[in-house]
């Protein structure tokens, strides 16, 4: 139950506030934390510095651009709040000014949840600030190579859009460091360029791989006439075709890795996606090559590896990348594994080549052993498909990693660890890269995960048993959709009844339900997708096929049982339709929104909180070229539908959507670029991403106190505290007031009294009084002076503990009260290694008011103290322990108050000693100082300094 408000006006001056908006300025100081896993994602590329040795880069496929400046121990983001994509598919380190940075947006390996992005950016101080240079409409950048000796001149190779034609690929040219552009190649509108290289003795001399490729939703393709590898000897003025240069495949080629030894320009190696490719070398230039590896070991899955690196100090030796990394060291003819994990891509220091940096779909890590050790990748970059709590109080937020498997993490701090996050370690939970987790609503040690093939996992967290119950037990792979008799899709839903906490439902074309931990399954529902036959076929090709999870279409892609009513179940297709049961699914409704665009993917349904008929519909279209966004809603059971986008940027696609299960009508969306918020159930929408990077928004979940969201590419991230929307009217945000919002319960053992309260404008002051039951003030808190710097903690130890002081800034603030009463008196230089006696006994289970002054006028809110409900004491337990507490702070302050009295008494008889000449006065001054010094020694040590 809320509690009563209690608001002071204070005359500060409002503004006007449009229909259904809340001002931006009152968000400002509200913070997303991040959660981690610090657990890094993708990577395909990456760069280091030849004359700074501990500098490194490493892009992220959807967490921006990171820097090393350790030599790869720990990563920082350097492009966040400066960039606006999120996918770093290039990045390229001037070697002759280590200070100048470029990054190409747009990853060119064309997965099932590529990113694309937004042209080039350029920075000019090591990656402190950024600014856009152009080619936007590019989409992908496949690499970026900057002349050696005049930073100004620098290349650019554009794959262009992945699901349709465009004019803006091939490779571009600058002369003047971005500030123009002119595209030195190009062939046509389905082809671009996905490699490019210099030779590193003569920099007009260039190889350019160009790539006839696309990716949809249910296909994709990878080669065409359009493929093909070229050559410049002038700097991109002439090129000529050396694709069919003798020695080369025959028939149609595919995607094409290019590399230049820097030991001997004559030698350059190739490995090209063709029916008899494989690896080939030159030693003439590109003249006449030799096929000199055919196995499998570099050329599967041809689309998402094929990139080549040669060593700069010997010219037999190569790297490439697959399903591990690779090393040859006579010329290409075999193959070492050096490293296992997808790897995409390698930067070696020129002059020295056991120094390193490599990456992989699990981040970027350095060797400076030529590839006997590496550094860790443990920095939040987890691209996850969704997120899940779990009934655990503190909760644990759970989701899928791509590539990496499941993980969960704790809710609350556990102290720190590696490269971003405050939180702990992760756990897996079962299942896979790719699919959903449901926590049993029943059991915190219960998870159902899923993964690609149908894989579906019950795991116990307490044994760290896991159990296959899938519906439909047949693996799957390389076969296409339409052969399939249970069509599942790479990351199909997994979702609890809300009635029936046994009741768990997922889907392939048809729903599947259990009551039974998944000992058996029915299937209760017809085919509920458009099962288009176009969209059934094979994937892949015309030369290397690829059918692998993602690519299976027409299955149903979300369930959302219905908060309000038993037996209404909602389901949404990847190919466009949205069904409704009504009787548990006995029968179905096709009630798919007449906007509803052709093949737009339902990514998320969510059933309303708040009323039986009332459904909101997400939808995307990325892999068709089109990143419009979607959102339907329905009042009616889906008979009618108003589309609610109003206020989202028009190319920031829609993947989920949430409606608050506290307050009707506020609704949260995840997008392509951030975080969205309405407070009128959608009729309008605005930007709630505050501090979060430029990042793609997969999933949303909302905790009693708390909003998680997914990332594909930054982790998790938590808006915590954020009760203060559910309170928020356009009234409020209009007035001149002082406000305080309603506090949730402080519970003993959680997060302490989290307070809100607004100000119109910034205060000279603002004190927080925290006041018992009796209305005693029992502790007081006062913001600090404009311009005061914090004084450092005498012991950092318990510094994390400290108890902060209430800000006085203008929008919303938030004050913590970790439940403390006043703790002892101390004195300066005062050491204590095992207490802090400036933290008093923890307030009583009980009633409490807050009350906020803000320059003179007031404001209260009362709120309960609540038992950590995980301790088995007592309210009679709690009140003793209290009791002794104070006694213990009464005494210890005595103590301290008569060290005090002593200190000073003696600094007074050594100021009168010191201006005598009278010796009995001396020898008398002298004593009294000495039984001073010893009553000290009774109660402190004087000697300890630290």
């Amino acid at each position: 139950m809320r509690k009563l408000l209690v608001v002071a006006t204070l005359a500060l001056g409002g503004a006007a506030l449009g229909q259904g908006t809340i001002p931006a300025r009152m968000f400002h100081n509200l913070k997303w934390v991040n959660l981690g896993p610090d657990r890094a994602g993708r990577s395909i590329s990456s760069t280091g510095s030849a004359v700074q040795p501990l500098v490194y880069y490493s892009g992220a496929t959807g967490g921006g651009l990171w820097k090393t400046s350790d030599g790869g121990i720990t990563w920082r983001p350097v492009t966040d709040g400066q960039i606006h994509s999120s996918s770093v598919g290039a990045v390229a380190v001037s070697a002759s000014n280590p200070n100048i940075v470029w990054i190409g947006m747009g990853e060119k390996e064309l997965r099932g949840n590529i990113m694309t992005g937004d042209g080039v950016y350029k920075s000019t101080d090591g990656g402190k600030t950024w600014r856009h240079m152009g080619l936007a409409d590019t989409q992908i950048i496949s690499r970026i190579v900057i002349d050696p000796a005049n930073p100004d001149i620098v290349y650019v190779a554009a794959l262009g859009h992945p699901s349709d034609a465009n004019p803006e690929r091939g490779v571009f040219k600058t002369t003047d460091g971005g500030a123009t552009w002119t595209k030195v190649l190009y062939r046509n509108a389905r082809t671009g360029a996905v490699d490019l290289v210099m030779d590193p003795r003569n920099p007009q001399v260039l190889y350019a791989a160009l790539w006839q490729a696309w990716r949809t939703d249910w296909g994709m393709s990878s080669g065409g006439p359009g493929s093909g590898l070229f050559k410049t000897t002038d700097g991109g003025a002439h090129w000529t075709e050396i694709t069919r240069n003798p020695g080369m495949p025959k028939g149609i080629i595919g995607k094409i890795g290019i590399a230049v030894s820097p030991v001997d320009s004559n030698r350059l190696y190739a490995i090209v996606e063709a029916r008899d490719g494989g690896v080939y070398r030159s030693n003439d230039a590109g003249a006449t090559w030799t096929l000199v590896n055919s196995q499998n070991t570099l050329r599967q899955r041809a689309f998402y590896f094929s990139d080549i690196v040669a060593d700069p100090q010997k010219e037999n030796t190569v790297y490439g990348g697959n399903v591990g990394f690779y090393r040859s060291t006579d010329g290409g003819k075999t193959w070492k594994r050096v490293r296992d994990g997808d790897t995409h891509w390698v930067w070696i220091d020129p002059a020295n080549d056991q120094r390193m940096i490599v990456s992989n779909d699990s981040g970027a890590t350095v060797s400076v052993d030529g590839g006997k050790t590496w550094t860790p990748e443990d920095y939040p970059t987890a691209q996850l498909y969704h997120v899940a709590l779990t009934k655990d109080d503190p909760y644990q937020v759970c989701g899928a990693q791509q590539d990496s498997g499941t993980a969960c993490v704790a809710s609350t701090p556990q102290g720190g660890r590696g490269g971003g996050s405050m939180w702990a370690p992760y756990y897996g939970v079962g299942g896979g890269e790719s699919g959903y987790i449901a926590p049993s609503p029943t059991n915190p040690n219960i998870f159902y995960a899923g993964s690609q093939g149908a894989l579906l996992t019950r795991f116990d967290r307490r044994t760290g048993e896991s159990r296959d119950i899938e519906p439909y037990p047949r693996f799957f792979s390389g076969e296409p959709a339409s052969s399939l008799p249970e069509r599942w899709q790479w990351t199909f839903p997994i979702v609890f009844d809300n009635f029936d906490p046994h009741k768990l439902y997922t889907s392939s074309q048809h729903l599947w339900e259990t009551t039974n931990d998944g000992q058996s399954w029915t299937r209760i529902s017809p085919d509920l997708t458009l099962h288009d036959p176009k969209t059934l076929g094979d994937s892949g090709g015309p030369i290397t096929h690829d059918m692998n999870g993602p690519e299976i279409y027409a299955t149903i892609f979300s369930i959302a049982p219905s908060h309000k009513q038993p037996g209404v179940i909602w389901t949404g297709s990847d190919d466009g339709l949205v069904y409704l049961t009504r009787d548990g699914g006995a029968h179905w409704t096709n009630v798919t929104p007449p906007q509803m665009p052709h093949f737009g993917r339902v990514s998320l349904i969510e059933a309303s909180w708040s009323r039986a008929g009332g459904a909101y519909v997400a939808v995307n279209r990325y892999l068709q070229d089109d990143r419009t966004p979607y959102i339907f809603r329905t009042e009616d059971y889906g008979r009618t539908w108003t589309t609610i986008t109003k206020g989202i940027g028009r190319r920031d696609a829609v993947r989920a959507v949430r409606e608050d299960p506290y307050r009707p009508g506020l609704l949260y969306a995840g997008c392509e670029h951030g975080f969205y918020v309405s407070f009128d159930n959608g009729d309008h929408w605005q930007s709630l991403s505050l501090n979060l990077p430029d990042v793609q928004v997969s999933d949303i979940a909302v905790a009693p106190h708390d909003v998680v969201i997914s990332t594909m590419g930054r982790s998790f991230w938590s808006l915590r505290n954020m009760d203060v929307l559910r309170q928020l009217t356009p009234a409020i945000a209009a007035g001149a007031s002082l406000h305080v919002f309603a506090p949730q319960a402080a519970k003993r053992g959680g997060r302490g009294l989290i307070l809100d309260y607004y100000l119109p404008r910034a205060a000279r002051q603002v004190k927080v009084e925290i006041l018992n039951a009796q209305g005693r003030v029992v502790n007081t808190f006062t913001s600090p002076k404009p311009g005061a710097k914090p004084r450092p903690a005498a012991n950092p130890f318990f510094a994390r503990f400290a108890q902060r002081k209430p800000t006085a800034k203008a929008g919303i603030n938030q004050f913590t009260w970790n439940l403390r009463y006043p703790g002892a008196v101390t004195f300066p230089g005062m050491v204590l290694w095992g207490a802090n006696v400036t933290m008093g006994p923890v307030a009583v289970p009980g009633a409490y008011t807050a009350r906020v002054t803000a320059d003179g006028v007031s404001a209260s809110a009362p709120f309960t103290v609540e038992r950590n409900p995980h301790s088995p004491a007592t309210q009679a337990d709690l009140e003793a322990q209290f009791d002794l507490d104070q006694r213990v702070v009464r005494a210890e302050s005595a103590a301290n108050r008569a060290v005090i009295e002593v200190r000073k008494l003696r600094g007074q008889i050594g100021q009168r000693i010191a201006h005598t000449r009278d010796a009995a006065l001396v020898r008398q001054g002298r004593a009294l100082a000495g039984r001073l010094t010893a009553i000290e020694d009774d109660l402190y040590q004087p000697k300890s300094h630290a």
